[in-house]
């Protein structure tokens, strides 16, 4: 869940975001057939975010928007730490698998939001992403060229869709993160080998994840995946290291990179690749948030929470 957290705020749009986007109203009138499905261009009608009860222990930017500061390295975690990690962990994928028992056409992407949100605070935990650096809502819905980060809001799920939806809690002091694209209906064929495509991007990559493996690794992977399936890394898009807080060390890229470090036991990262149909280019809406392809091209996005093991890795977000 990071361009690098935003690029840090959302001060930095400006008069060349403005110019990206005439020229991504340019490229959509002539757009590539990447398949029958509905291209979202505009920001919709976003509601309040849900209320958090008092008992709910939060974090630290529940009320400025503003995290604390990570390690400034890779957190080796003690077994009580790991024990606290595979709760919130255990818990995102909890809720995750609410959202598939009742995705479906019809709903918006804000009952999605409110759905998320109630299961996260009956469990006592809290929705991580809800005012992370201002974000409004409890979980991210992308939805077909929507690559990441976007915003709930009133559009309802059709026919034909996919929408990635990015789940994290904080649940008794740690964040536990997971990501999953569903197939809404009759999906093109296209678009159903774009999905398949990225969940095999996360599971390759993780499957290599052990002591002393290094973390470019992950990328070389991916992109030795994404390139078998005829699919394209979104590479500005990054996996993270995650425990007291949201994002830290490790930065986990997933393209081809040269990002030094090798993995440690007690190391928990998240793998999460973006691919996408077309090219790798990303603009940021005006909301700050939402990140859609330039070319309209459809995107899907697999994460999983790792931790890596004495003798390998343990996928602690499995189903």
């Amino acid at each position: 869940m990071r361009l690098q957290d935003i690029l840090s705020s959302q001060a930095w749009m400006s008069s060349l975001q403005l110019a990206l986007l005439l020229v991504a109203h340019e490229l959509r009138d002539c757009k590539t057939d990447f398949g029958n499905y509905d291209v979202l261009d505009n920001i919709r009608e976003v509601s309040q975010a849900q209320p958090v009860p008092s008992h709910i222990a939060c974090p630290v930017y529940f009320e400025t928007g503003e995290p604390a500061e990570g390690p400034s390295g890779p957190e080796l975690k003690a077994e009580w730490q790991v024990d606290s990690m595979k709760e919130s962990c255990r818990l995102a994928r909890l809720v995750m698998n609410t959202v598939a028992e009742n995705i479906k056409s019809g709903m918006t992407t804000d009952d999605i939001d409110i759905l998320v949100h109630n299961k996260i605070i009956e469990y006592g935990a809290y929705p991580s992403p809800l005012n992370y650096r201002g974000f409004p809502k409890s979980v991210c819905t992308s939805v077909n060229n929507v690559a990441c980060h976007g915003i709930p809001d009133d559009r309802k799920l059709i026919d034909g869709d996919i929408i990635s939806v990015d789940i994290t809690v904080f649940y008794k002091g740690y964040h536990g993160d997971c990501c999953e694209t569903f197939i809404i209906g009759d999906v093109d064929e296209a678009g159903q080998h774009l999905v398949d495509a990225a969940r095999k991007c996360r599971d390759e990559a993780i499957a290599i994840c052990g002591p002393g493996v290094p973390f470019a690794a992950i990328g070389h992977k991916v992109e030795q995946v994404a390139r078998r399936e005829k699919v394209t890394v979104v590479p500005c898009f990054i996996g993270h290291g995650i425990g007291t807080y949201f994002h830290g060390p490790p930065d986990i890229y997933h393209c081809y990179n040269n990002y030094p470090g090798t993995m440690e036991e007690g190391m928990t990262f998240t793998v999460e690749p973006i691919v996408a149909q077309g090219q790798e280019d990303v603009l940021i809406l005006e909301d700050g948030w939402t990140a859609v392809m330039v070319d309209n091209g459809r995107a899907a996005q697999f994460e999983h929470t790792v931790l890596i093991t004495e003798s390998g890795h343990e996928i602690l977000t499995a189903v």
